[in-house]
């Protein structure tokens, strides 16, 4: 059973969150003891991700939970908001799409930066994207 180590939530309402939740995920990386390498994906994974939750959802919030289990601590990020949801998850998730006039690399370059990636979205409702990063297992 994984222990929580920490939990935050921060609400993602202008770019100056995007920046709070920056500094909240490198917070949480280096208490976790991430590489610097591995702290840079998880930085770049959030900020990436409350820039859409920002753009496209219209604002949100972020959940970050640091646990650890068996010896390895692991990161969890949940972006969650009420916006108009995506149509197609999976061209969505296609490197070059957009629908702000980006280089369409936010989610499908997050799903190859984390550890374990989801995405749950009902148009009309809102889009939630999880993502967890890993540490090594200590011994």
């Amino acid at each position: 059973m994984s222990r929580v180590l920490a939990a935050d939530t921060m609400p993602i309402r202008s770019e100056g969150d995007i920046v709070g939740v920056r500094q909240l995920v490198r917070e949480h990386g280096a208490a976790a003891e991430l590489s610097l390498v591995e702290q840079t994906k998880l930085v770049t994974a959030a900020s990436e991700l409350a820039r859409n939750t920002l753009l496209h959802g219209g604002g949100g919030k972020v959940e970050v939970c640091s646990t650890e289990e068996d010896g390895r601590r692991s990161i969890r990020l949940t972006f969650v908001d009420s916006g108009p949801g995506i149509e197609d998850v999976e061209l969505a998730l296609t490197d070059g799409f957009t629908t702000a006039g980006g280089l369409g690399l936010g989610l499908g370059g997050t799903r190859r930066l984390a550890s374990e990636f989801e995405i749950d979205s009902v148009p009309g409702e809102g889009t939630t994207v999880t993502v967890c990063f890993h540490t090594r297992v200590r011994r």
